[in-house]
């Protein structure tokens, strides 16, 4: 069950993007069947956390999955864009391995979500973490336990699941005990 301070993050259900290791960033893809189905499951799993708020990503894979989620708990989910995926500027739309062949030291930065690391024509992940982390702050603030539906990006930008080497997977679920506190 979760903490009355908790707030509970989630990456979205699959996107056929995911499937093929295509930057997303801000493009609007549909949750996949698999993906609805993740989201389902995540749904069951959520019984009895005792949550009293959804927020989501307005981006329509989050978007999806939250509204999957709402309905199975009665919970209609607030939109955020600060929740949003990272700007992926130039890379949007590409598949990982184009990356890797034309950007490697690029895409290594990107993959350990180094603060630094900006997307070309894009966003940084400081930038991106310092969004999410506000909307975080709001939400902890308009009462707990809360489910926030986004993206791995933002998950990684505002936590240490990188640095224990997790990998965000579609509906991964993380706790958030503690507020999230980034400097620009």
């Amino acid at each position: 069950m979760a903490e009355s301070n908790e707030i509970l993050l989630v990456r979205h259900g699959e996107t056929d993007e995911n499937l093929a290791d295509r930057f997303q960033g801000q493009l609007d893809p549909r949750l996949n069947d698999r993906g609805r189905e993740q989201s389902r499951q995540l749904a069951a799993s959520l019984e009895g956390e005792g949550l009293v708020a959804l927020y989501s990503s307005p981006l329509l894979r989050a978007r999806e999955t939250a509204e999957i989620v709402g309905a199975h708990l009665g919970l209609e989910a607030v939109l955020d864009a600060r929740l949003m995926e990272a700007d992926t500027g130039d890379w949007t739309g590409a598949l990982y391995a184009e990356v890797i062949a034309t950007a490697p030291d690029g895409f290594r930065a990107w993959r350990r979500a180094e603060r630094s690391f900006r997307f070309p024509g894009g966003e940084s992940v400081a930038e991106q973490g310092v969004r999410v982390a506000a909307a975080l702050a709001d939400v902890r603030a308009a009462g707990l336990p809360a489910l926030v539906v986004t993206h791995g990006g933002a998950i990684r930008a505002v936590t240490d699941v990188v640095a224990r080497g997790d990998f965000v997977g579609n509906c991964a679920l993380y706790r958030l005990s503690e507020p999230v506190e980034l400097a620009p």
